[in-house]
């Protein structure tokens, strides 16, 4: 028998990301007062709708296999949400549900990449975005935005980018792990650039509700039937509608695409799970007020968590316009010293919070900038209060 494992598999990192959180959680078990930001996940129950028509799908009996691309009722709740919030045409037979954001995004490039095609990525980025290109035999390729534009790419650096091999860019709006939100006319240069050079836009628009801009998230396949063309759509309801766990993520893209994706999904995990589907019909489908209720808390966090951290000594950051994150300059903590420590870098400054003043945070290496920190606010005020002291008491204490 071969002992030789799959070199692409070997080269896969775990999530740090859910490694701290993993950890947060144990030391909490254990009875420790840990503040964790480090989960993207929010705090909210579900909506109580919601869960009951999970536990009426259950009760009814509803709990059977479902088509592989999702059940045609929820297909096409998925159309009209597309049609209704994002101003994009996919008729139900272009929407696939699938088993999370994260299938969503492995599906659509299984569909799209062969071995060597190139992903444009803008960094900083979601740290699943170059492990799910690798895992399809892609190759990730790293663009490094400013910090003056909020980290956001621009049609200049795209374009600077582009090869031969480059097959599509990944562009995420609102964004982890800036909270960045693309305006109308960022997308439109971008999306032109793609139209130009012939690539597909992967829209990742997990977080589109979470947005504090006063003004509704812009798709960037909604600006012209020519970027439409060239763009896929990824969202879901994990983050908008606090169901991380029930894991139903969905994507519109051309019919080719889509039955691609659904022969893909069908053989990796036949339909997303039923009684979810259920659950996620009603979120899209029922009363919208509560989800726009949370989202207006998560801004009431977001000002809370920029105007203490934004006036820290030795910190430097952005206001997040979107999602539930504050991304952190640290770079000011290297150098210093806690007690007769130095701190040579940023997962060292992490790892003193945690063990000395149980705050978990997570470093950003894995989301391309190794002198961040992510913090997200999902979590109560009286937390991100007491846990914003914790980091300031261990500021106060660096020589």
């Amino acid at each position: 028998m071969s002992t030789t494992l799959s070199n692409v598999a070997k080269a896969v990192k775990a999530s740090s990301t859910l490694a701290i959180s993993a950890k947060a959680k144990a030391l909490k078990a254990s009875g420790l007062d840990i503040v964790s930001f480090t989960a993207g996940e929010p705090d909210f129950n579900t909506p109580e709708n919601i869960r009951k028509a999970a536990i009426d799908a259950i009760n009814a009996g509803k709990s059977k296999y479902t088509a592989a691309a999702g059940m045609p009722e929820l297909r096409a709740a998925v159309s009209k949400k597309f049609k209704e919030f994002n101003g994009l045409n996919y008729e139900p037979d272009q929407c696939v549900v699938s088993n999370g954001g994260k299938q969503t995004l492995h599906n659509i490039f299984t569909a799209i990449i062969n071995p060597g095609d190139e992903v444009i990525i803008p960094v900083p980025f979601w740290l699943s975005y170059p492990e799910i290109v690798r895992l399809v035999g892609g190759v990730p390729v790293f663009v490094q935005c400013d910090k003056e534009n909020d980290f956001k790419l621009t049609a200049e650096k795209l374009r600077a980018a582009v090869t031969e091999r480059t097959k599509a860019l990944v562009i995420n709006s609102p964004t982890n792990p800036t909270g960045a939100v693309y305006t109308r006319d960022e997308l439109e240069a971008i999306g032109n650039v793609a139209v130009e050079k012939d690539f597909y836009v992967v829209a990742d628009e997990m977080y589109e509700i979470l947005n504090y801009t006063g003004e509704k998230c812009v798709s960037i396949g909604s600006i012209s039937p020519e970027i439409f063309a060239h763009t896929i759509t990824s969202s879901g309801v994990s983050k908008s509608y606090a169901m991380t766990g029930w894991r139903i993520g969905y994507s519109g893209s051309s019919k080719e695409i889509a039955t691609l994706i659904s022969n893909i999904q069908s053989h990796q995990s036949s339909n997303p799970c039923t009684v979810s589907q259920y659950a996620a019909l009603e979120a899209l489908n029922g009363p919208q007020d509560e989800i726009y209720a949370m989202a207006k808390v998560f801004e009431s966090r977001r000002d809370l968590t920029y105007g203490r951290v934004s006036r820290m000594p030795y910190l430097d950051c952005i206001e997040p316009k979107g999602a539930f994150y504050q991304f952190v300059d640290c770079s000011g903590l290297i150098g210093k010293k806690y007690k007769d420590r130095e701190i040579t870098s940023v997962m060292d400054a992490a790892d003193i919070l945690l063990t000395d003043f149980l705050v978990a945070v997570i470093p950003c290496a894995d989301f391309g900038m190794a002198d961040y920190i992510r913090l997200s606010y999902a979590t109560s005020e009286t937390e991100i209060t007491k846990g914003l002291d914790r980091i300031e008491k261990f500021l106060g204490e660096l020589k």
